[in-house]
C-alpha cells in the first residue's frame, strides 16, 4: 500500500479540500459506497486523479466515476475481506473524520488493523484477482 505518489497526510488534505468545495452527499450502495460531488468544471478530473492515487495506495479498492448533468459520482467497492470492508467503512466516514486531523485518522486505521508507518499505511490484504478488480456496474 505504498506505491501512491503522494503521502497520506497530503492526500488527507486534498480530501478535505475536495469535500469542502464539492461534496453534496454520500450513501452506502449494494456493492460499496458512493460520494456525490457537484459537477463543476474540473471536479470529475480531480476525483478521477484522486481515485487513481487511492488505487496505487490501496489496490483492493475499485473506483468507478460517472457524471450526470448535475453531479459526479464516485462509487468505491472492495474485495470480500473483513479488513478491506473496514477500510471502506473508514472511507465512508471520512467526511466526518477528516477535520479531526491525520493523527486521529491514523489511530482509527490502526484500530482496524492498518499499520501506519511514517506517512504510509500497510496491511496484510490479498491481492485482488482480475475478476474482483472489475469496474462496478452502473447503477
Amino acid at each position: 500500500m505504498s506505491t501512491a505518489p503522494d503521502t497520506g497526510p497530503e492526500r488527507m488534505a486534498e480530501y478535505e479540500r475536495l469535500f469542502t468545495q464539492a461534496l453534496i452527499g454520500r450513501e452506502k450502495t449494494e456493492q460499496g459506497i458512493r460520494f456525490r460531488f457537484r459537477a463543476e468544471q474540473g471536479i470529475e478530473d480531480w476525483v478521477g486523479d484522486l481515485a487513481a492515487r487511492e488505487k496505487a495506495c490501496c489496490p483492493f479498492l475499485t473506483s468507478t466515476i460517472t457524471r450526470s448533468a448535475d453531479q459526479v459520482r464516485w462509487d468505491i467497492t472492495t474485495i470480500d475481506d473483513d479488513l478491506a470492508r473496514a477500510v471502506l467503512a473508514e472511507y465512508y466516514a471520512l467526511p466526518d473524520t477528516i477535520g479531526q486531523g491525520v493523527g486521529v485518522i491514523n489511530d482509527r486505521l490502526d484500530k482496524i488493523g492498518l499499520r501506519v508507518i511514517g506517512d504510509r499505511a500497510t496491511a496484510d490484504l490479498p491481492t485482488p484477482s482480475p475478476v474482483s478488480d472489475a469496474a462496478a456496474p452502473e447503477q
